[in-house]
């Protein structure tokens, strides 16, 4: 019977025995184990030195195997090694694709985990941006409703002590308005015929050399959308931005610095203009049009940059209101509402004086002639009306946008042509002979959604997935093509002094500048 090592399952060259577990070692390899860990390897009982017994043996030569005795038994042991080598090599090969295959599986849960808990973020934080709108939708809804009953009471308050009371809308305008509707189309239209290019007016030359000078936000990330712009016409420097988180930002170009910014809209404010005595008049799809007016308008310089508060109210429109006009002369404006009707403002008395309806569909835009005797209007089914004024009948239109809504329209100050965009291109009509002279396709697909000519006739600008400037004087050539514009695209635009700069209200909260480089303007995140 032969003695094998329980560790190494050799024969011993230094038995030795265990008298607690009477299993037998090599002398080098238990004494090793015990002094590491105490214990016995085969039934893990505790194990000393002391422990350990050796075993007498005879001191003989090991005998070779008869297989290494011969060369064909030298090799065919070591054909037995290479199989055993071999098939180890694939076991290991196995379990190594077998481990591959679960890191790749726990990757890709953790990506979707990963995945899945930035979409819960998002959610979550558009469910709190949705609350905190929902939230001023409310208090303004609730403060607006206040205005209305405190005007109310203060209208039978003077009905009742024969004070001043709500000014009723007429069937037509009165005399007066329509005497300032002839002076001023008698002053302007006289100029008009003599006026030329004004001086200083930049060339299709110096436009072709305009790059983004200026990135300004003005609105807040989570409601993004600059919808409309105005520059004050006297005070060009003072901006009214409009945008899609209800509020009216007012920004100083020349300094470079954001003013307080008008809130009590309710939802998206989508026009403003400026009247005189520092007044502006903003228009929402909260079906509102409001008043600003300067907070020391009666001491302070038209245009100032100081507080501004809401002066009225009004609730005339059914609908979203849509879009705003200002006569020349500063004194009235139009406001137009997809409830398909068209209201006239006095601006002095925040009043509403005619309010008329003519189309199938609702109103989307708006704009004065040059000379203040025609408005244009433009729907949702791709018609404009252009109305006379003093008569307030729409006596002609056409239909453009190819049967997509109107969303601008622009007077050339020449008066003879206007330009009507819609998401597919802009088309520019002569009110001489009525007709289409050109149609704009800019883009491939329907994204136009601004156009404005500059005040001297000599460029169109047309948004949309880029800002794009032609030249009607020269065959309607592309002067530039400006691509430096957010991926949503163009939303509004503005033409600054003698076409100097162009202002670009894009699809993100950016006011972005483009003019000559070196203009001052730095750029801001």
């Amino acid at each position: 019977m032969s003695m094998l090592c329980a560790i190494s399952g050799t024969v011993p060259e230094h038995p030795t025995v265990s008298k607690k577990s009477g299993h037998i070692f090599e002398r080098s390899l238990i004494t090793k184990y015990v002094s590491e860990t105490g214990k016995c390897p085969i039934t893990g009982a505790e194990l000393s030195e002391d422990d350990l017994l050796p075993l007498a043996t005879n001191k003989t030569i090991k005998p070779r195997s008869s297989a290494a005795t011969s060369i064909p038994g030298l090799l065919g042991l070591f054909h037995d090694e290479w199989d055993a080598l071999m098939l180890e090599h694939h076991t290991l090969r196995q379990n190594l694709h077998t481990v591959r295959q679960e890191l790749s599986h726990a990757l890709y849960q953790h990506d979707a985990a990963c995945r899945v808990i930035a979409r819960l973020l998002r959610e979550r934080d558009e469910a709190r941006a949705a609350l905190t709108t929902l939230r001023e939708d409310m208090r303004a809804e609730m403060e607006a409703a206040a205005e209305a009953r405190k005007r109310a009471g203060a209208e039978e308050d003077g009905e009742g002590s024969g004070g001043p009371a709500k000014r009723s809308k007429q069937e037509v305008l009165g005399q007066d308005v329509i005497a300032v509707l002839d002076q001023t189309n008698a002053a302007l239209s006289s100029g008009r015929r003599k006026r030329g290019v004004p001086e200083g007016t930049a060339t299709a030359e110096q436009l072709g050399g305009y790059s983004l000078t200026g990135s300004f936000p003005l609105h807040k990330t989570t409601q993004p959308g600059i919808t409309a712009l105005a520059l004050h016409p006297t005070q060009p420097s003072l901006l009214a931005s409009c945008g899609a988180d209800a509020t009216v930002q007012l920004f100083d170009l020349a300094a470079q610095r954001q003013l307080p910014a008008l809130t009590g809209h309710a939802k998206r404010v989508t026009a403003a203009v400026w009247g005189e005595s520092s007044l502006l008049l903003t228009a929402s799809n909260d079906k509102t049009v409001r008043f600003w007016r300067h907070a020391e308008a009666d001491g302070a310089e038209e245009g100032g940059f100081g507080s501004w508060k809401c002066a009225a109210v009004g609730e005339e429109h059914g609908g979203e209101v849509r879009g705003l006009a200002l006569h020349p002369s500063r004194k009235y404006a139009v406001s137009v509402s997809d409830d398909a009707s068209w209201a006239w403002w006095d601006l002095a008395n925040a009043a509403c004086l005619k309010q008329c309806s003519g189309a199938a569909a609702g109103y989307t835009c708006t704009g004065f002639h040059p000379d203040g005797l025609l408005l244009i209007t433009g729907t949702a089914d791709a018609k404009a009306q252009i109305w006379e004024m003093r008569q307030q009948k729409a006596v002609t239109g056409f239909e453009a946008g190819g049967g997509q809504a109107l969303t601008g329209v622009s007077f050339s100050e020449n008066g003879y042509h206007v330009a009507a965009v819609a998401a597919d291109g802009v088309s520019v009509w002569d009110l001489r002979k009525m007709k289409c002279i050109k149609e704009l396709r800019p883009y491939d697909d329907p994204s136009c959604r601004a156009v404005a000519f500059d005040h001297s006739s000599q460029f169109l600008a047309v948004g949309g997935s880029d800002l794009r400037v032609y030249a009607p004087k020269q065959d309607w050539a592309l002067v530039k093509a400006f691509p430096d514009v957010p991926k949503k695209g163009v939303l509004s635009l503005a033409w600054g002094p003698q076409a100097g700069s162009i202002l670009v209200g894009g699809g993100d909260h950016n006011l972005r500048v483009f003019g000559l480089a070196g203009g001052g303007a730095e750029m801001q995140e």
